[in-house]
C-alpha cells in the first residue's frame, strides 16, 4: 500500500502524551529493547548481506526500474515515517493502492518476495534508524490508522516491526483474500483491519523477550513455508502425467547422486 508523497515532517495522530512515572519505565525498556534488536542485527547482518544483495539484481533483472519502494507508514506515537521495501510491481504501472491475487501489476519475483516476506529486508535499515524494531506491531498507513484511532492510542505507545503476530497470521493469506473485481478497500477496513488491530492491541499487552524470538524465529521460516506452498501449488497444477514424470526424475537423480557418492568413497 502506497502513501501519498508529502512532505517529510512528523505528523502525531491521536496521541496522548503518557505519564512520567509511565514514560520512566517505557524509557528503560525500550533502551533494553533497543540494545535487543542491535544484538540480533550483529549476527543476522552479515548472514543476510549477499542474499540482500542476490534479492536486489533479481528484482532489477525481473523488471527493470527502482530497487526500493517507499511508502509513508505510521510510527511510534504517531510519528511518521518512510519504511522501505523491495520493489514487488512493474516499474511505472500505476492502480489502485490494495492488491489482489490476480494482481498483474505484480511480478512472479515480487509474488514470491510477498509471501516469503522477503521484501521488507531493507526495513532493516529502519531498524538502524530506530524507527522500527525487528519485533512489533505491524506499521499501517495514515488513513487506517485514523479508522481506530483508539486502538492506536495503545498501539503506537511502541515502535512497530518487521516481523510481528498480524505478519505471521497474514504472511501467506492476505493477498489471496483481496479478489480482484470486488471493492479491495472496502474488505480490508471493514474485514481485516479489525483483525489485524486485535492482534497488535494483544501484542502490545502481552510482548516479552521469549515471545520476540518465537515471533522472530517463525518469521525466519516464513521463506521455506512460501516455497513448499508454491511447490504443493505447482504440483496440483499438474497432470497425473506429469507427476509420476517428476517423481520418476527426482527418484532417478538421487539414486545417480548415492551411485556417485558410493562410488568416489575411499577404496577397501
Amino acid at each position: 500500500m502506497a502513501g501519498t508523497a508529502v512532505g517529510s515532517e512528523e505528523r502525531r495522530i491521536g496521541y496522548r502524551p503518557l505519564t512520567v512515572d509511565a514514560s520512566f519505565g517505557l524509557s528503560a525498556r525500550r533502551r533494553f529493547e533497543r540494545a535487543f534488536d542491535l544484538c540480533i542485527l550483529t549476527v543476522l547482518l552479515p548472514l543476510l548481506l549477499i542474499p540482500i544483495l542476490l534479492i536486489a539484481v533479481a528484482v532489477f533483472l525481473d523488471s527493470p526500474g527502482n530497487v526500493i519502494y517507499r511508502t509513508r507508514r505510521v510510527g511510534t506515537r504517531g510519528r511518521v515515517f518512510w519504511m522501505l521495501k523491495f520493489r514487488t510491481m512493474r516499474h511505472g504501472i500505476g492502480g489502485p493502492s490494495l492488491t489482489g491475487a490476480g494482481d498483474e501489476r505484480i511480478t512472479p519475483l515480487g509474488r514470491f518476495l510477498r509471501n516469503s516476506r522477503l521484501d521488507e529486508l531493507p526495513q532493516l535499515w529502519n531498524v538502524l534508524r530506530g524507527e522500527m524494531r525487528l519485533v512489533g506491531p505491524r506499521p499501517e498507513v495514515e488513513e487506517f490508522v485514523g479508522m481506530h484511532r483508539a486502538e492506536y492510542e495503545e498501539i503506537l505507545s511502541v515502535p512497530p516491526g518487521i516481523a510481528g503476530r498480524t505478519q505471521l497470521e497474514f504472511a501467506l493469506v492476505e493477498t489471496a483474500l483481496l479478489s480482484e473485481g470486488e471493492d479491495n478497500g472496502r474488505y480490508y477496513a471493514q474485514e481485516l483491519m479489525p483483525q489485524k488491530v486485535a492482534l497488535d492491541v494483544d501484542y502490545v499487552r502481552t510482548r516479552s523477550v521469549i515471545g520476540d524470538l518465537r515471533i522472530l524465529g517463525l518469521t525466519l521460516l516464513l521463506p521455506l513455508r512460501a516455497l513448499g506452498a508454491r511447490l504443493v501449488t505447482t504440483w496440483h497444477a499438474q497432470t497425473p502425467w506429469a507427476r509420476w514424470s517428476l517423481l520418476l526424475t527426482c527418484g532417478a537423480a538421487f539414486a545417480l547422486l548415492i551411485a556417485f557418492l558410493a562410488a568416489s568413497g575411499p577404496a577397501r
